[in-house]
């Protein structure tokens, strides 16, 4: 057996089973080892039974290895990043990782011939800017299988992009989760949920039957070695053909989804003092003074501006929003003495820009005077005290008790607002922190450091407290810098467990990467 002398987690997302990885790790609880994989109920390679979701290690390395068993091709981006955002990433923050290795395989992409699945080369993107805030940042991906040239390229490129820092383009295709992979999803939590506090809430059992089996009952019982035997020249020209088709369809995907990167990484509209804490690439915004932007903030706040500083203040903010809109900076930092009508002014602005999406995150105790019914705006509020409006599909409260010593919110984050987040697919997003806001510096660049992978970045973030730590947690995901530190990070109390759980079954319906479990029988689907 090998002793690891640190904990490491291996994140292995190419599309066979690393089984070798499996046996050598198996029993060593400083070796997180997640895989998922073709299984197809056993029927293809290495079609062993330890490639299953019940393999969960042996002995003191029981709960440390994860497979998720694909038992359906065809799995897309939704698919990948549900297993990661309700499997992966809960169980590896807490786990804590020092190193993260990859096994980066892309035959795990579209048009791949011996993987047979349709994830976009973006999605690959996502997935490396999800592992990067582990470890400090400590992450190598290794180059394994691939075999359909223009997607491993692509996909290899879009590794190496983010790693280097560069923009995440938005993430394509629709948001929902097949059946067959929350299948597998829900079968994994179910067998880890006894080795991991944040899976401890769920009330899962392993499924009976699955409905990929069932539809495979009539196809017989050989094992699949690899794609299956066909008339050699058929098949020649079957896979040019399908090759050509996914040439083709990447050449354009990639310009679609690709663009130019802002000549600015962030615009800041701040006090001079407080401009001093921030690193020198930021761009000051000092343009607050136009009348076009005052006339904007009189029309909607003219019982609040009594100042000409509070005025000066506003316009300064339209006018960081407006360089991010018009990808002039990726985002922007705004100090305001009033949070909650900064915000609802941006959100007001957005509309007149022409954003159809626009997500905002609102961290405190605040009261929003926007219109939520149309779907513009999708408002999530994270605050200490209860809200006494119900939740709806735009209009989302997340009453969090944060741990006073240590950082809990990943279980928040990744259990509900991401998912929502995902589901939504906004063009921009704004994030006010106002008073009284209970999730302290960690768990502010928590959140600012994930929601980056949405909406290119754009972020305009609105802060009322110019606390040192608050600032510097919220500039350095925003600048670009890895090197956020997230603190401690433990599970969520039993209360705020059940709180994310009723909120899932609640808006599930509504937003679908909320999804990660099946709790009706086939016969129901």
């Amino acid at each position: 057996m090998v002793v690891v002398s640190c904990r490491v987690l291996i994140v292995d997302w190419d599309i066979h089973h690393g089984q070798g990885i499996q046996y050598i790790f198996e029993e060593d609880p400083s070796v997180l080892y997640f895989s998922w994989h073709r299984f197809e109920h056993q029927r293809y390679w290495p079609s062993l039974r330890e490639s299953d979701y019940d393999a969960v290690g042996r002995g003191k390395g029981e709960g440390f290895n994860i497979n998720v068993p694909w038992n359906k091709v065809g799995m897309k981006n939704a698919d990948y990043l549900a297993a990661f955002l309700h499997v992966l990433l809960p169980v590896a923050f807490e786990f804590d990782p020092e190193l993260v290795l990859v096994s980066a395989g892309y035959d795990s992409g579209i048009g791949d011939p011996e993987g047979q699945m349709n994830a976009t080369p973006e999605c690959f993107a996502h997935l490396t800017h999800f592992l990067m805030h582990l470890a400090k940042g400590k992450l190598c991906a290794v180059l394994e299988g691939g075999y359909h040239l223009k997607s491993l390229s692509e996909s290899v490129c879009m590794t190496i992009r983010t790693l280097l820092g560069d923009l995440l383009p938005s993430l394509s295709g629709e948001m929902k989760p097949c059946l067959s992979a929350l299948e597998s999803i829900h079968d994994v939590r179910a067998a880890h949920k006894s080795y991991w506090k944040c899976l401890s809430c769920e009330d899962l059992t392993p499924l009976k039957d699955l409905s990929t089996k069932l539809c495979q009952l009539g196809e017989g019982e050989g094992v699949q070695t690899s794609t299956p035997l066909m008339n050699q020249l058929g098949a020649g020209k079957t896979n040019r053909d399908e090759a050509a088709k996914t040439d083709k369809f990447l050449e354009l995907h990639m310009k679609e989804v690709l663009s130019l990167e802002p000549p600015f990484k962030t615009a800041v509209a701040v006090a001079e003092g407080n401009a001093d804490l921030l690193p020198s690439s930021v761009q000051i915004e000092m343009d607050g003074d136009s009348e076009e932007l005052k006339a904007i903030v009189r029309e909607f706040a003219a019982e609040f501006v009594k100042e000409e500083k509070v005025l000066n203040v506003l316009g300064n903010m339209l006018a960081v929003l407006e360089k991010i809109v018009n990808k002039k900076v990726t985002g922007g930092l705004v100090v305001s003495p009033e949070a909650s009508i900064s915000s609802a002014l941006a959100l007001k602005h957005c509309r007149n820009l022409g954003l159809q999406k626009v997500l905002c995150v609102c961290v405190g105790d605040m009261d929003m005077r926007t219109d939520l019914d149309d779907g513009k705006v999708l408002l999530i509020n994270i605050c200490g005290k209860q809200s006494e409006q119900a939740n709806t599909k735009y209009r989302i409260s997340l009453n969090w008790k944060e741990d006073a010593e240590r950082s809990t919110f990943s279980s928040a984050l990744f259990g509900f607002i991401l998912p929502v987040a995902y589901s939504y697919q906004p063009d921009l997003m704004v994030i006010a922190v106002g008073s009284k806001q209970t999730l302290g510096p960690n768990g502010i660049a928590l959140l600012f450091s994930f929601l980056q992978g949405l909406a290119q970045s754009r972020i305009l973030a609105v802060i009322q407290n110019t606390e040192v730590q608050l600032l510097e947690a919220i500039a350095k995901p925003l600048t670009g810098d890895l090197t956020a530190c997230f603190g401690t990070c433990a599970p969520a109390s039993q209360e705020n467990m059940r709180m994310v759980k009723g909120l899932q079954e609640q808006l599930q319906q509504e937003w679908n990467m909320l999804q990660c479990s099946v709790n009706v029988s086939v016969a129901e689907r």
